[in-house]
């Protein structure tokens, strides 16, 4: 192989395990290493692929720490993280991907990397909407909120529905979601400028900013005066617990995630959960991948809204590679405004 297909190719590496308080961005590095624009001779099945764009995402966070028994590994110090991107096939040795291809799924933070189980992705069809949307709308935060929302929440038209940390990457969506099936909506933020966004932009019938209520059991009942029917669950802690105050009879609350306690050294006790059983409430944690051959049923539906303008979706773009160890450390402080992304590539 000539020297020429060398090309440089900057990593964010996560420096040590971070098993408790708030990831700092001197946790990671940008190293520079080379690569050559070639999967391996004799490396059959894998594909080498250009990241365009990458997906920050809560779950991440976790994955800084040293786990034992998780449905998703530990971030390896001293090399590059991973998460779920869209990048373009620059060389495959895989018979179902081609160069030039566009893809979204589980990827490296880097300019370009190697996949050799390539299992995780998925091919892009549409490129008649923005690229970016398959870090997002189209990709796993799009399919976390179908998942949770439809499959485990099972809505009806009517219903009181309830969605925390409501302006990120998968409320905005699910929120969405419940307008178009027909129910009430109320969401919470942690800013002025996301609660006017969830009222005029996303259609939510009402929206508060969870930093402003000293007694959250009292808000939920201001906006729920005859309680909730689903719950989509993503902070955790005290929001649960005064949720669990709330809920109507047979309510069901899907558990996407518990933003408030990833970076507690010891998570928050939590206190109501006896009312579940007087209310018959059904509450269920979920993995998104476990929902992935739904895929192609969840495009049917949200292709056709997006061109129509029933769905909208707001992004919070980082510029380069470099700036993405701060994108990702914005997420626990409530920075981003949508859904996060850093931009590679463009091409």
């Amino acid at each position: 192989m000539a020297d020429e297909a060398l090309v440089k190719n900057k990593q964010v590496v996560l420096k040590n395990y971070v098993n408790a308080g708030l990831p700092k961005e001197s946790d990671m590095e940008i190293k520079e290493k080379s690569i050559q624009l070639k999967v391996p001779e004799g490396t059959k099945d894998s594909i080498l692929v250009k990241n365009l764009y990458l997906s920050c995402d809560p779950y991440m966070r976790n994955r800084m720490k040293k786990l034992e028994d998780s449905y998703v590994p530990s971030f390896e110090p001293g090399s590059a993280i991973s998460g779920y991107g869209v990048a373009k096939v620059v060389d495959s040795t895989h018979p179902e991907y081609k160069n030039g291809d566009l893809v979204w799924g589980m990827t490296g933070w880097e300019e370009y990397s190697l996949l050799t189980v390539p299992g995780l992705l998925f091919k892009i069809q549409h490129t008649d909407v923005p690229l970016t949307y398959y870090t997002g709308l189209l990709g796993m935060a799009g399919m976390t909120a179908y998942a949770g929302f439809y499959e485990i929440c099972t809505p009806k038209k009517g219903e009181y529905v309830y969605v925390s940390a409501a302006s990120g990457a998968v409320g905005q969506l699910v929120g969405q979601f419940a307008k178009l099936l027909g129910c009430y909506v109320v969401g919470s933020a942690g800013s002025k400028e996301k609660i006017d966004l969830l009222k005029n932009k996303f259609g939510f019938d009402e929206a508060f900013n969870y930093k402003e209520e000293p007694d959250l059991d009292a808000a939920l009942k201001r906006y729920f005066p005859e309680g909730i029917d689903i719950y989509f669950e993503n902070v955790g802690g005290k929001m649960l617990d005064a949720v669990l105050l709330n809920m109507r009879v047979h309510g069901r609350i899907a558990v996407c995630g518990m933003i408030s306690q990833y970076n507690n050294d010891k998570p928050e006790a939590t206190h109501n959960l006896m009312y579940i059983i007087p209310k018959r409430v059904r509450m269920q944690g979920f993995i998104v991948s476990d929902f992935y051959h739904l895929y192609p049923k969840y495009l049917e539906m949200v292709i056709p809204s997006i061109k129509e303008g029933k769905i909208k979706y707001i992004e919070d773009v980082a510029e380069g590679i470099e700036s993405a160890p701060t994108a990702l450390i914005g997420l626990f402080i409530g920075r981003n405004v949508g859904k996060q992304l850093v931009v590679v590539s463009r091409d």
